[in-house]
């Protein structure tokens, strides 16, 4: 059973945010990294890019697929998690610590349109 977060936000292409004032830090379920397998790499924006809720801003690849990240909301980029340059692997550790993106939210309001843990988990078992 993959592992859900309370507090976080969830969307239906496996992201979460974990909001913290401000900013929003961005990364991938454990149901997706789960899914995915052995992660090898992961493609990241640059600092100071825009990204879009419902468009994608990089990429996770792994042995056996490769999956576009999709942002579950709009910001500025204000962080990218540079570990994961050189350690893939730490999103198939944790992937609520290890999180991908850190966004200065452009729009709270758009968090309406995403799924709390109970919600997400629900979809997950469907």
């Amino acid at each position: 059973m993959a592992k859900v977060i309370e507090g976080l936000y969830y969307s239906e292409s496996h992201e979460y945010v974990r909001i913290e004032g401000e900013y929003g830090y961005i990364g991938i379920s454990d149901y997706a990294q789960h899914a995915l397998g052995n992660v090898v790499y992961v493609d990241m924006p640059e600092v100071d890019d825009e990204v879009v809720a419902g468009e994608e801003f990089g990429a996770v690849e792994s042995v056996k697929a490769a999956s576009d990240l999709i942002a579950p909301v709009s910001g500025t980029v204000v962080e990218v998690n540079e570990a994961l340059e050189d350690q893939p692997e730490l999103i198939n550790q944790d992937p609520y610590e290890n999180w991908i993106i850190k966004v200065e939210l452009s729009d709270k309001e758009e968090l309406d349109n995403l799924m709390a843990a109970s919600d997400y988990e629900d979809f997950c078992n469907k």
